[in-house]
């Protein structure tokens, strides 16, 4: 199974350069390891404890990591880096009542999602009464094969955009009932076009189903998708396949007209 963590972009991989890529692989370390010592970071990496400590302590002289005691650890500057980036676009914090709406009505988990480097990026996350809490926080990055939001965004990418992301990333099984197969995929985001969302049947966590839907910008390019998930248990039947994928339907079609008459 891969992890899901920095993705370089192949293009202009000639012009990569080196030292930065370098002090992101310092701070993606940090991020796993939940803070780190020198040597920890120099033997997770595989560097020698010279270079993780010329990086460490460029970023630290930068603020972007802070060292306690024996530990340094990511400093809060990347918060104010992260909240930018999702208040930079009006459509994204329009996001932000209809996935506290969908959290209130269903009492389970909403969230809105987006997708970058082929990876569906949790943007909002709403736990409603009910919720089961999972290990979704903000800014988490998900495989879209095995997510309701993430195949109703794929569902709706363009067919040369899909076989790149399936290149780059691949199928990986997050379950026993994750879709892996190429074949088997693409049927079931025509089944997702036809009717207008998409199931997550315990695909990437087992007890947990998700139904998910797309949002389409006045160019009918996929901009995101709004999803609810809960449990097998309550997630099953009627509510299912009828009431949540209506609820959703109508919030999607409510932001879609928000972001062509509002924007």
């Amino acid at each position: 199974m891969r992890t899901i963590g920095y993705i370089m972009p192949s293009q202009n991989s000639s012009r990569t350069v080196n030292a930065t890529k370098t002090s992101f692989e310092v701070i993606e370390a940090l991020r796993e390891l939940d803070g780190a010592g020198i040597t920890d970071l120099a033997n997770h990496l595989d560097m020698a404890k010279s270079t993780v400590h010329s990086h460490i302590s460029t970023l630290e002289e930068m603020e972007y990591i802070v060292k306690e005691g024996s530990k340094y650890e990511i400093g809060f500057k990347f918060l104010r880096l992260g909240e930018h980036t999702r208040e930079q676009k009006k459509a994204y914090r329009m996001a932000k009542p209809i996935v506290k709406q969908l959290a209130e009505e269903t009492n389970e988990r909403s969230q809105f999602i987006t997708e970058e480097y082929g990876l569906g990026v949790f943007v909002h996350r709403q736990i409603g009464q009910n919720a089961v809490h999972t290990n979704t926080s903000i800014g988490k990055r998900i495989y879209l094969h095995s997510t309701g939001a993430g195949k109703a965004i794929l569902a709706h990418l363009p067919p040369d955009r899909i076989q790149s992301i399936l290149d780059t990333i691949g199928l990986p099984a997050q379950t026993q009932n994750t879709i892996t197969n190429r074949e088997e995929l693409y049927q079931e985001l025509e089944k997702i076009r036809e009717r207008g969302y998409a199931f997550n049947k315990e695909e990437g966590m087992d007890g947990l189903r998700t139904v998910g839907v797309p949002i389409l910008a006045p160019d009918n390019n996929v901009f995101g998708a709004f999803s609810v998930s809960g449990p097998t248990y309550r997630m099953n039947g009627e509510r299912l396949h009828e009431q949540i994928p209506n609820l959703l339907r109508g919030k999607a079609n409510e932001f879609e007209l928000k972001i062509e008459f509002e924007l």
